[in-house]
């Protein structure tokens, strides 16, 4: 407890200082932003949850619930980034909702990293290093096939 007369500090964060006017207008003007991310997220949560729940892993099996979830959802916002970068003028809040919360909330390499963790700590650590060794491969795939049809798509449809 500091003694009578001393202040406590503050967090400070180096980037926003918020006794300045203009750089409280200016978090207050991202407030659509925070909150399409906030509600984006919270709908990909829960369909990343319902996914889960349809293909529970077992105790000490390989997580393909989750390997599925974070290659589907790497796709996707591939698909997304091509198509809002070549094609279409997204609104401002499509990309932080749809990019950054949707898809952030859908996918889930905190919990690849976490059932990493538990299958290693669980004796299967055959099993862990596979998925580990796994997923990074298998995203990249999703990235590249979906950017490559994509951008076949959209130069098919433009001739």
């Amino acid at each position: 407890m500091p003694a009578s007369g001393d202040q406590i500090s503050k967090p400070t964060n180096s980037d926003v200082d918020l006794s300045l006017p203009a750089q409280r207008r200016e978090l207050a003007g991202q407030a659509p932003v925070i909150a399409v991310v906030a509600l984006g997220g919270a709908l990909g949560a829960a369909a990343r949850y319902g996914a889960s729940l349809m293909g529970p892993t077992q105790d000490g099996g390989f997580p393909w619930t989750t390997l599925a979830i974070n290659a589907v959802g790497c796709g996707i916002i591939r698909i997304f980034m091509v198509i809002i970068t070549d094609m279409w003028a997204a609104h401002r809040l499509v990309r932080p909702f749809f990019g950054t919360g949707v898809l952030g909330g859908f996918t889930t390499f905190s919990t690849y990293a976490v059932d990493i963790q538990c299958l290693v700590a669980d004796g299967h650590s055959r099993t862990g290093l596979a998925y580990l060794a796994a997923t990074m491969p298998t995203a990249l795939a999703a990235v590249w096939v979906a950017a490559t049809t994509t951008r076949r798509l959209i130069s098919w449809r433009q001739q």
